[in-house]
Formats: structure tokens, sequence, C-alpha cells
């Protein structure tokens, strides 16, 4: 694949930023993509690996070194063909994947993997710039009415499969726009929201019927919903918040991340915020408790904000600076990693657990934390305290919100509230009700969302027709 000495010929080279006093001056993307003639370079050095480690590494099965090898060629066209035929959305996940692809290629021995994840991104770019992206309207309509139940990236990618071979899909989502978490919980620098709005033109023209603003189980019934569908398939999100039970939470100016960055979203989108109350980061000193994406989302939406100080916690040890490759490759590595947003001003610290939060007329004004053992005990004489005007609590969440439509249909839960379904079929307890995306496998990234819809999909059309020609 690609060049046959291309990884020795060749040094990784990716994509940069704009400087981070330029870019915190608004909400826009940032990167800045490469050249043509660099892409071909950077894809010329996919080797001839023999096992290609980032087809598991990718969720979706991407078939990376032949995609890889098209571009080295300059047969972009062909490239994204290739790519779309495993990714209903490389846009998206060109931009906010956290690209384990990479950290599995070959060449990651080295810590120089092939830079997949601009590759890909280049691609259906221009695909779109090229005219090349259409919609794929069926021949022939089954009659089979199926209605999937939330818009994100597996909703999404559900509904365009279901209706690429002919069924006629309804597309529900609560929320005024569709798109789910990619809509209101990715922040506006990581991707833009036009590129869901593309997206969702093209699902329309194949069928698609787009209904927002349903919130099921509230506007219509879930016996509504049964009566009315031949199938349904639930992918809705994991949307319950892991709280922080400690003195002060009640305080005000202690909100839960999706509390806070889905505002900021919709003001960038020029929404109608309605009644809620505003949270606004701006002129306050800014502590986020949680070190995963959701804390790094609010630290970059806050520097934008104005905050005059951003603190971030996490209660896991800091991490080493270079993984054990002997260890770890081909799998996802531990180690330490600094995001974009982090790398704007905010500071970071490890090891720490908050035991309560102060504050003075009803409103937060400090924090007061420890140190923690490595059973993650607070450390007796380690205390310290923090100032805070506004407390941010991003340490995920726990499994989907089943008040309301999973209670309403009595679907049964794993061990985790997750709604039980398997890998295999999709399947829930409850006739024709399938599941897939967070609400069954829990919090996870937007590339494994598209996996399960799209297997999710096959399942579907295969319970409706007794056969699916779906790609799982």
């Amino acid at each position: 694949m690609g060049k046959v000495t291309g990884f020795i010929e060749i040094e990784r080279h990716d994509r940069t930023y704009k400087p981070a006093a330029d870019r915190i001056r608004n909400f826009k993307e940032f990167v800045i993509p490469l050249e043509e003639r660099d892409l071909e370079r950077q894809a010329a050095r996919c080797m001839d690996c023999g096992i290609p480690f980032c087809h598991n590494g990718c969720p979706v099965n991407n078939q990376i070194p032949d995609w890889n090898d098209l571009v080295y060629n300059s047969d972009w066209e062909e490239a994204s063909r290739n790519l779309h035929s495993t990714n209903n959305f490389p846009e998206f996940t060109g931009r906010i994947c956290p690209a384990p692809c990479e950290a599995a290629c070959t060449l990651n021995i080295d810590d120089s993997p092939v830079t997949i994840k601009t590759i890909e991104c280049a691609i259906v770019d221009r695909a779109w710039d090229e005219g090349w992206i259409k919609p794929q309207i069926a021949e022939t309509k089954t009659g089979k009415r199926i209605a999937v139940v939330g818009s994100g990236p597996a909703g999404m990618a559900a509904a365009q499969q279901l209706a690429r071979v002919g069924h006629e899909v309804h597309l529900y989502e609560k929320n005024e726009t569709p798109g789910g978490l990619l809509r209101l919980g990715i922040p506006d620098f990581k991707m833009e929201k036009h590129l869901i709005d593309r997206r969702m033109d093209q699902m329309i023209a194949e069928g698609v019927v787009l209904h927002c603003g349903i919130h099921i189980g509230v506007d219509m019934t879930a016996a509504e919903l049964e009566a009315n569908h031949d199938a349904v398939l639930l992918c809705g999100g994991s949307e319950m918040p892991r709280d922080l039970p400690v003195d002060g939470r009640e305080l005000d100016g202690v909100h839960f991340a999706m509390d806070f960055l889905p505002q900021q979203n919709r003001r960038v989108a020029g929404s109608n915020l309605g009644e809620v109350e505003p949270i606004l980061a701006s002129a306050k000193h800014v502590v986020v408790i949680g070190g995963g994406d959701t804390g790094s989302d609010c630290i970059g939406t806050s520097i934008r904000q104005g905050a005059l100080s951003v603190v971030q916690l996490e209660i896991m040890p800091e991490p080493p600076e270079r993984e054990n490759k002997g260890l770890t490759w081909p799998h996802w590595p531990l180690k330490m990693r600094t995001s974009s947003s982090q790398e704007e001003g905010a500071e970071r610290d490890f090891a720490v657990t908050t035991m309560s939060m102060g504050g003075e007329n009803g409103h937060v004004t400090h924090i007061n934390c420890a140190r923690v053992d490595e059973k993650f005990q607070p450390i007796a004489g380690t205390e310290f305290e923090l100032k805070a005007d506004l407390v941010l609590l991003a340490m995920g969440f726990v499994h989907p919100v089943a008040e309301g439509l999973i209670n309403d249909l009595e679907l049964e839960l794993d061990g985790r509230g997750n709604v039980l379904a398997d890998t295999n079929a999709y399947a829930t307890n409850r006739d024709k009700v399938f599941s897939a995306g967070d609400m069954r496998r829990g919090q996870s990234l937007v590339v494994w969302a598209i996996r399960e819809g799209r297997q999710a999909a096959r399942s579907v059309d295969a319970f409706l027709m007794g056969s699916s020609e779906l790609p799982r």
C-alpha cells in the first residue's frame, strides 16, 4: 500500500492549528488542512504491513490501507467511495474521533503512525467540494415503516442505511434541531454544525422523514410509536450525568457540563434559549471537574467566553508521558494527552478529589479539595482550596434516562442501567423494538455510535424482510 519505501523516506506531518490567541476569539474551527501534495505524501507512508491492525483499531472497520493507496495515486473519487462504504459520516469522525486507528497503526510502534484521521477528513471534504456525494435513493420501496428515536450519529447512520434499502424511515429528535450531542454537546470550534445540516439534507433527499421537537414518551406515547411503525430502533444517548454528592453541591454556580455546553452551541446557532438562566464563564474563575473530552470542551468554551482562569481536576493519577509499546500496542494506550483546549491556558491537576464546596449568599466561591491515594481515598494533610465562581461537573454519564420511553416500553436493562440488547441482533426484550448507540452500550465515541447504527440497521432490515443486503 502506498509507496513501498514511503514510511522510510517520508516523515509524519500532520495538520496544524491556528495560534491560540487567534482561535479563542471565536467559535469557528481552527484546524489548518494539509495541501493535496502533502496529503498524498502522507498516504504514501502507509506500508504493506501484512496485517493492517488499523482495521481492528477502527470501530467501523474502515479499509484504511485501500484508501491511503488511492490517495497516494491521486484517485480521490474512488477513495471517497471506499471510505463511505464503511462510514456514513467521515467528516464527523475526521474531526472529533480520537483516532484509535492511529494508535493501532504498525508505524505507531515508533510513535509515527500514518496521519489516518487527517487523510480521512481530507477525502470527504474534497468529495463534498467536488460534488461526488449525492443522495442514494432506493429504486423500490418496501412498504415498511420504521421509527428511529434519537438523531445523534447512531440514529443518523441507522436511518440513512434503512432509507437506502427502501424503507419509510421516520427519525425523531426531542430537540429543535437534529444531531444529538454532535449538535448540542460538541462545541462549534471542534465541529461546525453546517456539516450536520448538509448530511441531513442528503438523508431527507433519500427519503428520511425528520421530526424535530418531538420527545417520545412525552409528546408521543410509546404505545403510539409502536402502533404506527413496523419496527422501532432506539438510538437515544446516555444522558444521565454522574453527579458529585458533596456538601455545597446545591450552591448556585455549580452545573453539569451538559447544562453549560448546549447553551453556547445554541448561542452560536442563533437559537432562542427561552426561559433558561444563562450559564456563562465570563470574568469568572472556573473549575472543571473531570479530565475527559467533555471537560476539555468546557475548558475551550470557558476560555472563549472570557474566563479569568480555568482549572481542570482529575481524580485519576497523572498518566505517563509515553506508553509501554510492548504492553499496549496495538490497543489504545494510557498516556498523557493534551487537547487543543487545554493548550489554550488551562491548569490541570491530577489525583485530586473534591471534598466540599463553599459559598456566600447561596453562590459558590470556592471548592475544598484533597489529594487521593491509589484507592482514590483522601490523604490526610493534603487538603487545599481553589477559588471558583463557576464549577462544571464533567465526570461522564452513567446510563440513559429511564423515565418515560424506556420505562413505558418495559425494557430490560443491563447491570449498568443501559438498554439490554446484544451486538448481533440489537433486539430488546420487546418485540420489534431494537436499540443501538450510547443508549445500549453506554457513553462512548462517535465512531462506535456510527458502527452500532449501521449494524442495527441491518438487523432491523433482516427482521422486516427476512434477510438483508446491508453491510454489517
